[in-house]
């Protein structure tokens, strides 16, 4: 019963997250893509918790989650400094 509920969860996350990114117009996916870093720093913070889940599985899942989530921070942080530097003056 447990893995139903979470594949429902999953599910649910998945489509409500498509219906509203494709629902955000270009002028606004910057400035929340640098707003949603902070969402990924606590990703990373869960995500260094779950390595330290009992069970090898969790711990590569949690390396993976890691990994993954220190990427899109990163990224998110690249693309907010570049947009920055657009409207600095020369």
């Amino acid at each position: 019963m447990d893995m139903i509920n979470i594949l429902t969860v999953l599910i649910l996350a998945i489509f409500i997250g498509f219906e509203i990114i494709t629902k955000v117009p270009p002028t606004l996916h910057t400035p929340l893509m640098s707003g949603s870093n902070a969402i990924s720093g606590i990703a990373i913070v869960g995500a260094i918790i779950a390595t330290k889940v009992s069970g090898e599985v969790g711990t590569w899942l949690g390396l993976i989650a890691v990994i993954f989530a220190t990427i899109n921070c990163v990224g998110g942080f690249m693309v907010t400094d570049r947009m920055l530097k657009m409207f600095k003056r020369k």
